[in-house]
């Protein structure tokens, strides 16, 4: 017999009292199946969670995310835009062994959890190529924290460089013979990698999913896109890409005669199943090409902010009727977890672009794009992002005595501009406590955290050479970022952001 719980005296948000209601929850297994008030509901033979005091929300989705950003924390400089950034991709990420998959994606599974998250896509990076060992080692992780995932491997058959010729160009004769070096798996070796670990998944595909993640268009084939999407359509996966997250890559895409959004379209990765992290420079012939596909936009305020990318127009996409749901990015390039962050930043950047208040994401509107957004972005509309009958209980239970809540009033708008995570109390991930009392309960974190410091020293020193080199490309790579002229924008910019 499935697991009967009650939780009781919890506050849930409701369109009819700004204070939201308190209501007792009854959960069967992994589903709510009743809301009462309080005392109408039995607790004989219920394991009985008090929920006094806290605000219950539908675990969060981050729709975005890397878990291999997590171990690799700290190391990307300060200043430095996306191209920098991938430049120095092999210096972040080189050399990890099977152990330092899994414990990276540990850490970040972790902080997800102490941040209220219960799901996320995970684009997983292993090099030279995704491997069935690799992709089980990140799997693991998941499994241990007990977080319901997508991990959709990334995979890439062109370097920056050979995307963009004239980055190479740029860059002095020695420096070009060292980027010239680089090589990548063919588009063949990558998708039978994929296939091999589609095959071989050992996972409940409920909980941990397998999907494809062509890293970026720009530094895919042809051959490799429709190879993609071919698989996502084959076998019904979620395929994630990173679609004009930054002005060079927007200015790339103009000079093509087609976006790279058209090009995704004509390549068959452009679906219901798809969604695209960042869009900042979409422009409205993008929006009508993703709206025609039913595919959606991950917003990611926070590493768009930190490596300069710009402001995406999340107005804009709402106005062509194409799906938004957030996502952190990566701890290397989002320097955290934090989906309420994400949340309130979602609001807060709407305001800098015009004076138009009506143009703004308002709290409301930020959390259901966070809420039914990652539901969907997920592929559960319908079974997540709401506290009700027949939703899945992916619960996160969070202190309404954090000083944001003092005096409550209203307790969306002081969840979504207040909340920091600070304040999460339990999490449930299909029906199962997975973070209580301080602890995540699937991970022993005292010694998560002496894995990771001595796997850091010993990464840190094998890729200290490789560092040196990447340094040495910046400033070039910011030199040619600087010079590129913005292409025209299709839409005024009042609109635009």
């Amino acid at each position: 017999m499935p697991t009967t719980q009650l939780l009781t005296h919890g506050r849930i948000l409701s369109d009819h009292h700004d204070a939201g209601e308190v209501v007792d929850i009854l959960i069967e297994g992994n589903t709510i199946v009743q809301l009462a008030a309080p005392g109408q509901l039995s607790h004989e033979g219920r394991q009985v969670i008090d929920a006094s005091d806290c605000l219950v929300l539908p675990g969060l989705v981050n729709g975005h995310t890397h878990s291999h950003g997590a171990l690799a924390r700290g190391l990307v400089p300060d200043k430095v835009s996306l191209e920098g950034f991938l430049s120095g991709m092999p210096a972040l990420n080189g050399q990890r062994t099977l152990d330092d998959l899994k414990l990276s994606a540990e850490l970040n599974a972790v902080e997800l959890v102490r941040r209220g998250c219960t799901s996320c896509i995970d684009m997983a990076l292993q090099l030279p190529l995704p491997t069935v060992e690799g992709l089980t080692a990140i799997g693991q992780a998941y499994d241990s924290v007990g977080l319901r995932v997508v991990i959709a491997p990334m995979v890439a058959d062109r370097t920056l460089y050979e995307a963009n010729p004239a980055m190479m160009a740029a860059l002095p004769s020695e420096l070009q013979d060292a980027a010239q070096r680089i090589q990548l798996p063919s588009a063949a070796q990558l998708i039978n990698a994929c296939r091999q670990a589609q095959a071989a998944w050992p996972f409940d595909r409920q909980m941990l999913q397998l999907g494809i993640g062509p890293a970026i268009p720009m530094h895919c084939s042809d051959e490799l896109l429709q190879a993609c999407g071919q698989i996502s359509s084959e076998l019904n996966l979620p395929l994630q890409t990173h679609l004009l997250e930054s002005r060079v890559q927007a200015i790339f895409g103009a000079s093509q005669g087609e976006s790279p959004t058209r090009r995704l379209q004509r390549l068959g990765c452009l679906s219901a199943r798809t969604t695209v992290a960042h869009g900042v420079w979409l422009n409205d012939d993008d929006l009508q090409a993703l709206q025609a596909s039913g595919a959606m936009v991950i917003h990611n305020p926070l590493s768009n902010l930190r490596l300069g990318s710009g402001i995406a127009p999340v107005r804009r996409m709402l106005q062509h009727q194409v799906g938004v749901a957030v996502g952190t990015d990566a701890s290397n390039t989002s320097d955290g977890q934090n989906l309420f962050e994400a949340i309130r930043m979602t609001a807060y950047l709407s305001r800098m672009a015009t004076p138009d208040w009506a143009e703004w994401i308002g709290a409301d509107e930020a959390w259901h794009l966070a809420a039914q957004g990652g539901a969907r972005a997920m592929g559960l509309a319908g079974r997540l992002g709401q506290v009700a009958p027949g939703y899945l209980a992916d619960l996160t239970l969070v202190d309404l005595r954090s000083p944001h809540c003092v005096p409550l009033r209203h307790l969306l708008k002081q969840t979504v501009f207040g909340e920091n995570g600070a304040g999460v109390r339990r999490v449930m991930v299909n029906g199962r406590t997975v973070f209580a009392d301080g602890r995540v309960l699937g991970v022993d974190e005292t010694a998560l955290r002496e894995r990771a410091q001595a796997a850091a020293q010993r990464l840190d020193a094998a890729l200290a050479d490789a560092r040196v080199a990447i340094a040495q490309l910046n400033p070039w790579l910011a030199a040619f970022c600087c010079e590129t002229p913005s292409p025209a924008p299709t839409t005024p910019r009042r609109v635009l952001y």
